[in-house]
């Protein structure tokens, strides 16, 4: 059988790290990253399959990969795309041993970063260009106790948007915990939520969750923060999950924004080196999430994102309708050059925070186009999902046009997929300890 490179990028060796050029190969219909290190030889894996719909998912943007690329972030300011959202892990601590786990969570790893040194964090992303959308991450961020200060400070540093990124144990059980990140700025929860089953919960976090997360979303909803269901899909254990989360975050609107899956990713902790089997690539999502909907969508609502690399990344923006349809709303980012970071921060931060009482309206019927747009201020509802890249499947094309970072314990900004990835044997380019300021 013939192997027809279609085009030519770089990425590395899963097993040094070292930068080595790749191809992007067509085989059985479906596109594979292939790659050769002189020390450890051959690497294939899928990246898409049904590649009938990867020419629609081109992306023609140009893409100059600077030669110090992947290991060179911390100097490197020839990257092809401003930030969006930016993670601060504020520990690496958790309250969880889950088999999948990009920050290889629990594992001893020194103090917590202190305020002092989250405050040098926010003022070097104002000296980068912020303020951008923050994520709060970890570990566990509901480890530590001061986290209301910490989102009190960025908001105090003008950054508009703070987001939690947390399983949900201590705020489903702690209400004034969650209260006192309310009355701090917190814009919304970006819960865990893998499946609508406590089967899955124990293959995948190893404990029974499901009532946990259900209460941390009833928690959330009466604070009045809004929620994003995120997911962790892993083929074989909740890749038939997909629709049951989709309509869980439907019955809890308008609290839940959005769901947002994530095919899973090899990097940080995972239990045995991936083949190509144990891959989910983002048409596999698209084409999962809608033929579990039961009608609610149509696989063509799903498009490329705006900022990133269109390969990384799908979205569809919908108002849920009171019959329990969901209308398609092209009101979400398009691919653009033009401050296409900027916009997709701005979408995130109205689509994704809770209804404010103002948006509620006058209780008026106003009837056809003017209660639809009612109704959208309302009950706007997302569902995206991200491809997010490991040692197997990095292209270093879509690492370059990243607008997830993450901030070093330097105060440097780096690509999401470069901070967490890590060879087969667990070692990483960035990941580190955290270090406080002297």
């Amino acid at each position: 059988m013939t192997h027809t490179p279609t085009s030519s990028t770089w990425s590395v060796c899963p097993e040094c790290l070292e930068r080595i050029a790749a191809r992007r190969v067509m085989r059985r219909g479906s596109l594979y990253l292939e790659k050769t290190c002189p020390r450890h030889g051959d690497f294939s894996t899928v990246i898409w399959r049904n590649a009938d719909s990867f020419a629609a998912w081109q992306d023609s943007r140009a893409a100059e990969v600077p030669d110090c690329c992947p290991a060179g972030c911390r100097t490197c300011t020839q990257h092809g795309q401003r930030p969006c959202c930016v993670l601060l892990e504020v520990t690496r601590r958790c309250d969880l041993a889950c088999n999948f786990c990009f920050a290889s969570s629990g594992a001893p790893s020194g103090p917590d970063p202190d305020l002092r040194t989250i405050d040098f964090w926010y003022s070097r992303l104002l000296e980068a260009g912020g303020p951008f959308n923050i994520q709060l991450s970890g570990g566990e961020p509901c480890m530590r106790d001061d986290l209301d200060a910490i989102v009190a400070l960025g908001r105090s540093r003008g950054f508009p948007f703070i987001q939690l990124n947390t399983n949900g144990l201590r705020i489903a059980g702690d209400p004034d915990y969650l209260q006192r990140l309310a009355d701090a700025g917190l814009s919304t929860v970006y819960l865990q939520f893998d499946a609508t089953n406590d089967a899955v919960y124990e293959r995948l976090r190893g404990a029974k969750l499901l009532s946990l997360k259900q209460r941390a979303i009833e928690r959330c909803a009466a604070a009045h923060i809004g929620i994003v269901l995120v997911a962790t899909i892993v083929p074989g254990i909740n890749d038939h999950a997909l629709g049951d989360i989709l309509r869980t975050g439907l019955e809890y609107s308008p609290a839940v924004r959005g769901v947002h899956f994530q095919p899973v990713s090899y990097f940080g902790r995972y239990p045995e080196t991936p083949g190509n089997d144990s891959r989910m690539t983002l048409p596999d999502c698209m084409r999962a999430v809608a033929d579990q909907s039961r009608g609610l969508l149509a696989r063509e609502a799903l498009r490329p994102a705006a900022s990133e690399h269109a390969q990384c990344s799908f979205h569809g923006t919908f108002v849920y309708l009171p019959d329990g349809r969901l209308q398609v709303l092209n009101a979400g980012p398009q691919p653009c050059a033009c401050n296409a970071a900027a916009k997709a921060r701005d979408f995130v931060a109205r689509a994704w925070a809770y209804p404010q009482p103002e948006q509620t309206g006058t209780g008026l019927s106003l009837g056809g186009w003017d209660a639809f747009l009612e109704r959208a201020r309302t009950h706007l509802f997302t569902v995206s999902g991200m491809a997010f890249q490991d040692a197997w499947t990095l292209d270093l094309e879509r690492l370059h046009r990243c607008h997830i970072f993450t901030v070093s314990p330097e105060g440097n900004l780096v690509p999401f997929c470069a901070y967490n990835l890590t060879n087969r044997s667990g070692e990483s380019l960035y990941r580190g300890r955290f270090r406080n300021l002297p």
